[in-house]
């Protein structure tokens, strides 16, 4: 899991992604702020899947709220609390490198207008993303009902 920055109308906000060991992608989540409040709340979003309900390892950067929100989320019993947290600035290169498209296209689109269209466009490079790692293999070009589904629940709309 990792956090990167970007400027919406003269303002940071923060993009949280987490990938898996293989580098497919498991959720991301984009925050006004860099707070255990938002850690915890985007642990909550990936840790709901359900191919990442008790990971193992978590390993993150040295962000600060990071091991407060785990440590948090296991006292709640909302986290396995043999679930291990790596805090290490060099382990989680392959959440790193993903961040590099998303700034890349990020930064021609300065002219976001609001943290609603940024979220959404982040979510629409996020979806391109899936689609190029072949994350979205199952999911046939007949298969609209399976589309739809895909789509509404990355964007968190009704299908």
């Amino acid at each position: 899991m990792d956090e990167t920055y970007i400027r919406v109308r003269g303002r940071w906000i923060y993009p949280y992604r987490a990938v898996d060991s293989r580098g497919q992608t498991i959720d991301f989540l984009l925050s006004a702020t860099r707070d255990a409040a938002a850690a915890k709340r985007f642990f909550r979003r990936a840790f709901g899947r359900p191919h990442t309900a008790n990971p193992r390892t978590i390993t993150v950067d040295k962000n600060p709220a990071c091991p407060r929100a785990v440590a948090e989320m296991k006292r709640d019993g909302e986290l396995w609390r043999f679930s291990r947290l790596r805090q290490s600035k060099f382990l989680n290169n392959l959440v790193e490198q993903d961040h590099r498209r998303v700034k890349r296209l990020a930064r021609p689109g300065l002219g976001l207008g609001g943290f609603r269209t940024a979220r959404r466009t982040l979510a629409g490079y996020e979806a391109m993303a899936m689609v190029r790692k072949g994350q979205v293999r199952r999911i046939g070009g007949g298969a609209m009902r399976a589309q739809a589904t895909f789509i509404a629940d990355l964007f968190q709309i009704a299908a």
